[in-house]
């Protein structure tokens, strides 16, 4: 979602903010801002679109003298798309000036308090009312630091806070509750961030903030402390990783090069993890396998892809390892009041481990004394610091905002999760653990049928109504495929059980609301024949995913595409290739931004 990088002391300040939002630029934004300090007041540029544009301003004036600059990728929430609701927002002489992650839920009431002392206010934001109320906080506290500190009492909601001032010139100051920030070190100069990427390259070492810390960083030293607590201790850790702006070589976007990626993507998710003997070895969790031998009940929480990742979890671990799980949406589980017990564990899965609904729901068991577990892709991410233990996908970076290399290397993780829960010498779980190290080489097969997805994707996309329909470990692969089209072409699709036709979904079926019918090898395979069968009934077109050589379901579709034979338990990870290719044609097709889809953010850190 939105990004924030501060800079203070640096010889360059106002380049490495800038680049600095480049990195960030994968989680999705509008428009994009600088407030650069100077003298007498904060020079403010902002500019809707990409960071770009920023240097492209009239207002912009290169330095490489600056010294003190905050900078912040804007996804909206209150108030549309423009320059007036951008990033950074000051008061009304441009001395204090903010850039603001999060919600501020109570901005209503503080508003009309403020404009009742006269204050005005120049963009429809919850931000905005953050720099007036520190500027109506100085009238007594006459110190920045308290009367920051006196702000953040007032704002209800949630937030990650860099906040510069005319009258200290050598400060950013800093607060985060319920957001990432992370402030960066290195020699003569600090860093804060809403993500470590936008600073690794500049800073030896980082610390993460925690809920209600609150401080400043200067070019020399770092004071932070938190609301509920006289001192809070800052942990620093070297860092020796860079980040690599990922180069498209021979793709022409970056969801194309991660969905190509996918084989390597499952190499890295199980390198080391699985042999073919039956036998899963995950480190991440060997510090918990004490207590996991005694959990009875798994619950997982996530949301949107992740989601239906750990609805295909949910059939693996019940079928291997034997374990009742039941999935929720964080948004939803967060909120609801249900009984738990000692034997039950948590699981939390996030692409970006930084998931607003996700960590507010594993904040719900603290004190529960409950078994969180993580499975996320981003090392150091919050979801990852607040679990017990966990899995990382390994699946490296990806920039574009649909999840695609991340669901690939969630499922394979869960696989592996369930085979390690596994107590018992099953030929299954032998057979999984084959067929996991066999996927890279099937999954290139299916990569190698680009052309003919194209094709197919040309010849559909002009529809604005899709039906995806599936059984078992496929049903959540219908759901998934549906969530990628909805995402990348704007076209209205539904994912539904292919055993839910009669109940409701055939009254929409006609000529002009194809169906992609995921009618691969299993014990229920004339069961689906039967349900495109309905639908041909009905005049509706069928596409379907097949296993390679099943004439009789290739035979009842308009149009297939093959996948090599897999086992039921693998299956979702090859169709979910066929389905991101086919969304990301037709998206194609219709003109869409295919890494920046309208409205949508990578990392979700609001609800």
């Amino acid at each position: 979602m939105c990004g924030i990088v501060g800079f203070v002391g640096e010889t360059d300040a106002q380049e490495a903010v800038l680049a600095g939002l480049k990195t960030l630029e994968y989680r999705g934004y509008d428009s994009a801002g600088i407030a650069t300090l100077g003298a007498k007041k904060i020079e403010v540029v902002k500019q809707l679109g990409e960071v770009d544009n920023i240097r492209k301003s009239e207002n912009f004036e290169s330095s490489n003298k600056a010294k003190n600059v905050i900078g912040h990728t804007r996804w909206a929430t209150h108030g549309k798309p423009s320059v007036s609701n951008a990033h950074p927002h000051f008061n009304k002489d441009q001395t204090i000036c903010v850039v603001h992650n999060g919600i501020i839920e109570n901005y209503q009431t503080i508003k009309e308090m403020l404009q009742a002392q006269g204050y005005e206010f120049i963009s429809e934001t919850d931000t905005e009312v953050i720099p007036h109320l520190i500027d109506y906080n100085m009238r007594v506290a006459k110190d920045f630091l308290r009367a920051f500190e006196q702000t953040l009492k007032q704002l209800n909601g949630a937030y990650a806070i860099a906040a510069t001032s005319v009258g200290e010139p050598d400060k950013i100051f800093v607060a985060k509750l319920s957001s990432p920030l992370v402030i960066g070190s290195s020699e003569g100069f600090h860093a804060v961030a809403s993500d470590k990427s936008a600073i690794v390259n500049h800073v030896k070492e980082i610390a993460y903030l925690e809920d209600y810390d609150f401080g400043y960083i200067s070019s020399k030293s770092i004071e932070i402390k938190n609301r509920f607590s006289d001192h809070s201790k800052v942990e620093k850790e070297s860092i020796d990783e860079e980040f690599v702006d990922s180069d498209l070589g021979e793709y022409a976007h970056y969801l194309e090069k991660e969905i190509f990626e996918a084989p390597e993507t499952l190499k890295l998710a199980s390198a080391g993890r699985v042999s073919p003997n039956g036998q899963v070895k995950l480190g991440g969790l060997d510090s918990v396998q004490s207590q996991l031998e005694h959990i009875e009940r798994i619950v997982i929480i996530a949301c949107g892809t992740s989601y239906f990742a750990g609805l295909i979890g949910e059939y693996l671990i019940e079928e291997i390892a034997g374990i009742p799980v039941e999935v929720q949406l964080s948004s939803e589980f967060k909120y609801r009041q249900e009984p738990f017990s000692r034997s039950t564990a948590v699981i939390a899965i996030s692409q970006s481990g930084e998931t607003a609904d996700t960590i507010a729901a594993l904040k719900k068991m603290d004190n529960l004394g409950i078994l969180k577990l993580g499975i996320v892709n981003a090392p150091g991410s919050t979801i990852s610091r607040i679990t017990d233990a966990g899995v990382y996908c390994h699946a490296g970076p990806e920039l574009s905002v649909a999840s695609t290399k991340a669901f690939i290397a969630q499922v394979t993780v869960l696989s592996e999760i369930a085979l390690y829960l596994n107590k018992t010498d099953s030929d299954l779980a032998k057979s999984l653990c084959k067929e996991i190290l066999a996927l890279p080489d099937k999954l290139t097969n299916v990569l190698a049928q680009a052309d003919k997805i194209k094709s197919v994707a040309k010849k559909y996309a002009k529809n604005r109504d899709f039906l995806y329909i599936g059984r078992g470990y496929c049903f959540p692969a219908a759901l998934e495929g549906a969530l990628k089209l909805k995402e990348l072409s704007y076209i209205h699709a539904e994912g539904y059980a292919s055993g839910e036709m009669k109940h409701g979904p055939l009254a929409m079926i006609d000529e002009d609301f194809p169906t992609l019918a995921i009618a691969t090898k299993s014990d229920l395979l004339h069961k689906t024949i039967s349900n495109i069968q309905e639908i041909k009934a009905r005049n509706g077109k069928v596409i379907g995913i097949v296993t390679a050589g099943e004439k009789e379901a290739s035979e009842h579709c308009d149009d297939f595409i093959e996948i090599p034979e897999t086992m039921e338990q693998t299956t979702p990870i090859l169709v979910a290739i066929v389905e991101h290719l086919f969304a990301y044609y037709v998206a194609l097709e219709n003109g869409k931004n295919v890494d920046r889809p309208r409205n949508l953010a990578k990392s979700v850190t609001v609800e």
